[in-house]
């Protein structure tokens, strides 16, 4: 459920190995060892008999260990925030797995619990305290019903809040131009759902608050599968190799064999020369859309319109327009290169007085795509330059993973229930803790 619709994702979408959590298969074994400890002492109706250093004698009364009814919250601690997202895939796993085996059999339990959570799109904050932290999930339970699912539940939220704050963090900078989703390539194919999932919330997120309307572009229909998009794309290096390393070929026959509906955007640096293929391809396009225009068919006017090209040179390379001194990989030289050429290619063109607007307007619609090595701080030097970029192709940095972006989730119990009294039982340095956020949770959503 996101703040933005108050939706749950469908438990159809969210493809669970169900078997799998609940026998243990994701989880760190010292849960399997807590399990079998909590199932063999209610096994034997095993009652407390030490001495707790938080507890007084006599308000140590006949405790059930094994069916230690406790409190656990699930909490991240990046600063000075964090995206919150992943929390409908972690609910799913306790609606699906949260119970234990007699015999063979599973006997669900996940309807004694008592839940409450944030919903994904929300912020956590975090000053550095461990002992002030935000809930994001808080759960109220037989213990040993749920213990298991503590390593899969924390991994999804860590991942998913992970990736749906960097892109979030990037988003602040990019000046309001679209950020493309492209790190597909970077992991494993199952992690793709909850990833383009994650950058989904994280758009939502700032257009919320900015009264944007940038889009989600991701490049797989997996990434969009839990919130209904699909995948898109243009060209990769291949196909122009296919064409022999005729650029403007390559994207003719894109044009003519792709519909109408998908974006004609050039990839221009197989050649390292973008300002060479970027005016080949606008000057091979211009004619097809110009007999369009002047038969007025929308279709093909579509068909024959340069939406964009996208610049990707090597960082070990310098690009042909570029002077011997000028930096190697993509650069602002570059890119305002090839902005001059795309705007004024019409000047070579045979352009009639009563079409010189519209063959000028056709030339500066032609949007510029960078990607290949884009983080938040290079971003925001474009930006801050004034370099003349459309939008961004962003792709391994958004699993950024080191002492700023680390996202982290942990699950402290800390409250056990000692007859109708809740009783802290926190580790020392923690402490129990709350969001104003939380909301109560029914789980019979996923039924």
């Amino acid at each position: 459920m996101t703040i933005f619709d108050h939706r749950r994702i469908s438990h159809h979408k969210i493809k669970q190995d169900v078997n799998g959590l609940r026998q243990g298969f994701y989880s760190d074994k010292y849960f399997e060892n807590v399990v079998n400890v909590l199932q063999g002492a209610h096994h034997e109706s095993y009652q407390f008999a030490g001495n707790s250093p938080r507890l007084l004698p006599d308000d140590i009364g006949k405790i059930p260990i094994g069916d230690l009814v406790v409190e656990g919250q699930y909490f991240n601690r990046r600063a000075p925030f964090a995206l919150v997202a992943g929390v409908d895939a972690a609910l799913a796993m306790v609606r699906a797995a949260t119970g234990y085996f007699e015999g063979e059999k599973f006997v669900e339990t996940w309807d004694q619990l008592e839940i409450r959570a944030v919903e994904d799109g929300a912020l956590t904050h975090y000053g550095g305290d461990p002992m002030d932290v935000q809930t994001v999930i808080e759960i109220r339970g037989r213990y040993r019903d749920f213990a298991l699912l503590e390593t899969p539940m924390l991994g999804v939220l860590t991942r998913a809040s992970r990736v749906a704050t960097n892109v979030y963090n990037l988003l602040q900078v990019a000046n309001q131009k679209p950020v493309l989703f492209f790190p597909a390539r970077f992991d494993l194919p199952e992690v793709q759902s909850i990833d383009g999932y994650a950058y989904w919330v994280a758009i939502q997120r700032y257009n919320a608050e900015t009264g944007n309307q940038l889009p989600a572009l991701v490049s797989t229909d997996a990434q969009g599968a839990w919130w209904g998009g699909r995948g898109g794309g243009t060209v990769p290096h291949a196909l122009i190799a296919s064409f022999l390393a005729d650029t403007a070929e390559a994207m003719e026959a894109y044009a003519r064999y792709v519909p109408p509906h998908v974006p004609r955007i050039a990839l221009v640096d197989f050649n390292n020369d973008t300002v060479r293929d970027s005016l080949a391809t606008i000057n091979a396009f211009w004619p097809q859309y110009r007999a369009a225009l002047e038969s007025n068919d929308s279709e093909a006017q579509k068909r024959w319109t340069l939406n964009g090209v996208r610049i990707d040179t090597s960082k070990n390379t310098r690009d042909a327009s570029l002077g011997p001194d000028d930096p190697y990989g993509i650069n602002p030289k570059q890119i305002r290169l090839v902005r001059e050429a795309l705007n004024n290619a019409w000047q070579n063109w045979d352009v009639p007085a009563h079409l010189v607007d519209e063959a000028q307007k056709y030339c500066r619609n032609v949007q510029i795509v960078v990607s290949g090595g884009f983080d938040r701080a290079r971003i925001q030097e474009y930006e801050q330059a004034g370099v003349p970029v459309d939008a961004y192709g962003v792709g391994s940095r958004f699993f950024q993973n080191d002492s700023d972006t680390n996202t982290d989730y942990t699950m402290d119990i800390v409250r056990v229930r000692l007859g109708d009294q809740w009783v802290d039982m926190a580790k020392v340095g923690r402490q129990p803790c709350d969001n104003p956020d939380l909301q109560p949770v029914d789980l019979k959503t996923w039924e």
